[in-house]
């Protein structure tokens, strides 16, 4: 090769190395530049993206309960509870009840007022509603009851009463609590009330129900079933008491020994229990009303700082 050919060679290769570093350096130029827009495109999309939405809790509602326990005239009681209740905007939207506690709170579910409860009170002579009968089952029928309840309630189903409304009656069979919240007022009022012995059974679709107390002496359970976050316990049994004597002493003696265990598993359950002091009183005291009444009120309005309390502290919690 002459050296004129030698040197266009070298020039030639020198010319095309130098092309080809600046267009290896244009490529990664490019790169970068492709990179960092990209990157940006990224950031730019990140910080668009909204931030993520917290759903909150919807406040739940108070729905208060009042749970009504057993105990024959004593149950005149509840009334009292019911007038300090009202007095003081508090109502409930469940109700339930075993025996007289049945019996109050089925009208009261119904929409009678406390002062048409306590003249309804003064209308239960228990003469006339004692249908009595000889039988080895009980020497009620507790059919009057039945009438007296139904006639009240003018016939209105449990299911359509003005307030969520559960009587509370013990299957004699299984020994098991039911509640009776669908059908005839009065004969759902009528089993729950049926002491053993005292008051035949009640027959329904082959099963005989007595008095609740046997299986719930304050139904608390019920109004939990029914939707209450809020029960207010309304307790008016006895403690047994040593030296008592006589037929009816006897007869309350063996209806508060029964219901130790059942009522305490029942009264933990409630926000607020209400004790009446119906010492003065047994399950026989139908002559002594206005006094029961009375007893109960009191007891209500002393509790009512609590219970205002509580439901507030309820609300807070849960709002």
């Amino acid at each position: 090769m002459s050296h004129f050919k030698m040197i266009l060679f070298v020039l030639g290769m020198s010319f095309g190395l130098v092309y080809a570093e600046e267009n290896t350096e244009s490529t990664v130029e490019q790169d970068i530049i492709a990179t960092l827009a990209n990157n940006s495109e990224s950031f730019t999309e990140a910080e668009s993206i909204p931030a993520p939405i917290i759903i909150k809790k919807a406040p739940e509602s108070l729905v208060i309960g009042l749970a009504l326990g057993g105990g024959a005239a004593k149950g005149f009681a509840h009334i009292g509870v019911i007038k300090a209740l009202e007095e003081n905007h508090i109502k409930a939207q469940v109700i339930t009840g075993t025996s007289a506690g049945s019996l109050v709170g089925s009208l009261y579910a119904y929409g009678y007022t406390p002062e048409q409860l306590q003249r309804i009170s003064y209308q239960m002579d228990e003469l006339n509603l004692a249908d009595f009968t000889f039988s080895r089952n009980g020497v009620i029928k507790g059919a009057r009851l039945q009438q007296f309840v139904d006639a009240r309630v003018k016939n209105t189903p449990l299911q359509k009463l003005k307030t969520k409304f559960t009587a509370v009656a013990t299957d004699l069979d299984s020994g098991q609590s039911i509640g009776f919240n669908n059908g005839d007022t009065g004969v759902a009022v009528r089993a729950s009330c049926s002491i053993p012995n005292v008051f035949m059974p009640v027959q329904m679709n082959n099963h005989r129900y007595v008095d609740g107390g046997l299986s719930a002496p304050v139904p608390v359970s019920y109004a939990k079933k029914e939707g209450a976050n809020f029960i207010i316990a309304v307790d008016i049994s006895a403690k047994p008491e040593q030296g008592r004597s006589g037929y009816l002493s006897n007869f309350d003696q063996t209806i508060n020994i029964l219901s130790v265990k059942l009522l305490a598993e029942q009264l933990k359950q409630a926000d607020v229990v209400i004790h009446p002091d119906i010492s003065t009183l047994s399950s026989f005291s139908f002559d002594k009303k206005q006094e029961a009444i009375d007893i109960g009120y009191k007891a209500a309005m002393a509790q009512m700082p609590i219970i205002k309390q509580k439901i507030a502290q309820w609300q807070k919690l849960h709002n």
